[in-house]
């Protein structure tokens, strides 16, 4: 006999495993597994009075973790504080820019090949040879997902975890490791002994010796 499933304990359970972690966290953590679950996103009830206008309901979605302070709003300076260290990674950072992070008005589920290579232009990268190819890459190295459109490919949740959490992967504490660990400096003007040299000191100290 199978015990009864209960629902309190599954509160406390998620509970006390989302203590843990920061609100931003948490409201990430529970959009991830409501995905997961494959349940509807909670909307907030429409304001009924003039007092409930004044105070905006909480994000919804991407925005909950995409609304914070001095957040970016152009792809460049976006892109450019997660620094992708490779094809997938900048495309996996371009797609989430595009969900979360855009302007309202500019905001799209998936992106397209045309939107790979015009991120390339607007943050000054270096344009893909086939960016079709790339979003294929990206899509193999499980950061992106087939959208409904042909050719067109969405963020995932593995994406979105390695866009928030993981970049950038080196920034400031690799530089500080590589100024801290610096080669010892060499003296131009200092020659290395020949063999020649070496042996002409050892034989004048020997004559030395023998004198003595």
């Amino acid at each position: 006999m199978t015990d009864k499933l209960d629902d309190l304990d599954a509160v406390r359970t998620v509970v006390d495993t989302l203590s843990k972690f920061d609100v931003d966290s948490q409201e990430r953590v529970l959009r991830w597994a409501r995905e997961k679950l494959g349940l509807k996103a909670v909307v907030p009830p429409a304001a009924l009075t003039d007092a409930s206008a004044n105070h905006p309901a909480p994000p919804v979605m991407g925005d909950a973790i995409s609304s914070h302070k001095g957040r970016a709003t152009d792809i460049k300076t976006f892109v450019a504080s997660k620094n992708p260290s490779s094809n997938n990674e900048f495309t996996a950072t371009v797609a989430y820019y595009y969900r979360f992070e855009a302007p309202e008005t500019e905001r799209k589920e998936s992106i397209t090949a045309e939107d790979l290579q015009e991120a390339c232009r607007q943050c000054a990268r270096d344009r893909l040879t086939k960016p079709s190819q790339t979003l294929v890459n990206a899509c193999y190295a499980g950061l992106i997902d087939k959208a409904g459109d042909r050719g067109a490919y969405s963020i995932n949740t593995v994406g979105e975890n390695l866009v928030a959490m993981a970049l950038p992967a080196d920034g400031a504490i690799q530089r500080k490791n590589s100024a801290t660990h610096q080669k010892p400096s060499i003296n131009p003007h200092r020659r290395t002994p020949t063999k020649k040299t070496v042996a002409k000191a050892k034989k004048t100290s020997n004559k030395k010796s023998k004198g003595s």
